[in-house]
């Protein structure tokens, strides 16, 4: 029989002669060194057989996507398109495929071109394989992570400080070739950008929104813009995050949100996100609680820091940008601090806008309460002001699910949007003649009426084990899977004591 082997994670399999293409020694990839002009070559599949040329003219606009491919395992499909049913600029779009085969979402990179510009940049090429090797590696980038530069020299410019990473919300996508869900898209930073895309993204996030008049940020990158923000001079965040070393931020629950209404904010915390409310509960002192908030779906509008960038006056002022043509009723905010060392007779409680958050100052002894009431999951009032003419409320709502937003199940196509899954790197690669297969990714679905009485599963290791038989049976297939252009595979198992089988599919 087939042996196997655990191996690191390989850029491809074992090709035959005709299919072979050396990697560069200095990228590790299929992207030459030498010359900013020279690109990655054109992929071509014909029944499951690829064969590489080099692009023979300049890409035009709006012609047929063109696949580079990086290795064997790693292409980038790039469309030179006029986006003009939105932000009517020219742009490349660059669309991964293969990250997914090292547990790395797919990455979207919407780039404006350049006057005279008719070949991609090859610095966007670089980087998508760099996000390739650290994920094989067990390091990849999610939302709201940043990447810097990885030379001084980013898109032929010493201002670009690298990319920042966001999920679409209400933009539009309507011409971009894009991957299968879930991706992530690229957005360019200025290096004096780089302290907040480390450690407070959502606010450059929505000050590029607030730049391009676009809700709540472009997808659109564009080089050599001037930066949005510049020294970090007088901010409330200076007390909430370490600008010197990055060591700390204000902490950052996630599905977190805040409302801003009339007489009312509301701050919805998702009861699945208890462990990260105690963890900002240990770290916090006694006098002040802070926690950084989420892009807010149901909001219609929000708070925006602006800096002065023209003179050395570098103050913060507060602003807010709305969705085109909507009315404003809820409008999010970007963090919340409680303060506890308010001491006025007879007030409760004070509420002010602060930058792009909301401060709460709160006799101590409310603060007390506040930080009780979160340990056991209740939910808690405040009233500011001399007659509590506003309200500020800690409200625990449903379950966190916005995750896996899009994916479908290779199986039958059922959406597994809100389905936990686990990424797995640095697993077994089992290889066949000419292809290896890789378990990359399990989801886990939960059955309503399963059997407590009994001890847990062992996800982990049930899983691994059905991966391993499947891989097993596979791979003398895969040359034929190949060849239908079967390239991912699924598994869907049932574990109960009276039903056991499995369903397996291909997208």
């Amino acid at each position: 029989g087939r042996l196997t082997k655990r191996v690191g994670t390989p850029p491809g399999g074992m090709m035959s002669s005709s299919m072979r293409r050396l990697l560069d020694p200095n990228t590790h990839s299929f992207i030459p060194a030498e010359g900013d002009s020279s690109l990655p070559p054109v992929v071509n599949r014909l029944q499951g057989e690829v064969t590489y040329s080099d692009l023979e003219s300049p890409i035009s606009l709006n012609q047929p996507v063109i696949k580079f491919a990086l290795n064997r395992n790693l292409f980038v499909i790039v469309k030179r398109v006029l986006l003009d049913c939105c932000v009517n600029r020219e742009c490349w779009c660059f669309s991964s495929e293969g990250l997914a085969c090292v547990g790395q979402d797919e990455i979207v990179f919407l780039l404006e071109c350049l006057p005279q510009e008719t070949l991609p940049p090859k610095h966007v090429f670089l980087l998508i394989n760099s996000l390739y090797q650290d994920a094989a590696k067990g390091s990849t980038v999610s939302e709201m992570t940043f990447t810097p530069a990885m030379s001084n020299n980013l898109l032929n410019s010493r201002d670009h400080g690298g990319f920042l990473y966001i999920r679409t919300s209400y933009q539009c996508t309507a011409q971009l070739a894009l991957p299968s869900p879930p991706y992530l898209v690229a957005l360019l930073i200025h290096r004096w950008e780089t302290p907040w895309a480390r450690l407070f993204p959502i606010r450059l996030v929505l000050r590029m929104g607030a730049e391009f008049r676009y809700y709540p940020c472009p997808l659109v990158s564009v080089r050599d813009r001037p930066p949005l923000y510049t020294e970090i001079g007088h901010t409330i965040i200076n007390i909430l995050a370490d600008f010197r070393k990055y060591s700390y931020s204000l902490p950052s629950v996630r599905g977190l949100v805040i409302h801003m209404e009339d007489r009312q904010t509301t701050i919805n915390i998702p009861r699945n996100r208890y462990d990260q409310v105690v963890r900002a509960l240990n770290n916090s002192n006694d006098s002040v609680l802070a926690f950084g908030a989420n892009l807010s779906l149901a909001a219609d509008s929000h708070l925006v820091c602006m800096q002065s960038t023209e003179d050395e006056n570098t103050s913060y002022h507060t602003q807010a940008i709305n969705i085109h043509n909507k009315p404003r009723r809820v409008t999010g905010a970007s963090f919340v601090v409680f303060n506890g060392a308010l001491k006025v007779p007879g007030l409760a409680g004070k509420s002010s806008i602060v930058e792009d958050g909301l401060m709460v100052q709160v006799p101590s002894e409310t603060m007390v309460a506040l930080r009780t009431a979160l340990r056991d999951m209740r939910d808690y009032s405040i009233g500011c002001g001399p007659n509590a003419e506003e309200t500020v409320v800690l409200q625990w709502t449903a379950d966190d699910t916005n995750f896996n937003i899009g994916v479908k199940s290779c199986v039958d196509g059922r959406p597994l949007d809100g389905v936990p899954s686990i990424r797995v790197h640095n697993g077994t690669d089992y290889s066949g003649g000419t292809r290896i297969i890789r378990w990359t990714e399990v989801f886990i679905l939960q059955c309503e009426d399963s059997d407590h009485s009994n001890e847990p599963l062992d996800i982990s290791r049930l899983s691994e084990s059905i991966a391993r038989a499947t891989c097993l049976a596979l791979v003398p297939l895969l040359d034929l899977l190949s060849a239908a252009s079967l390239t991912t595979l699924a598994v869907r198992t049932t574990i109960h004591p009276d039903n056991v089988g499995y369903e397996a599919g291909s997208n």
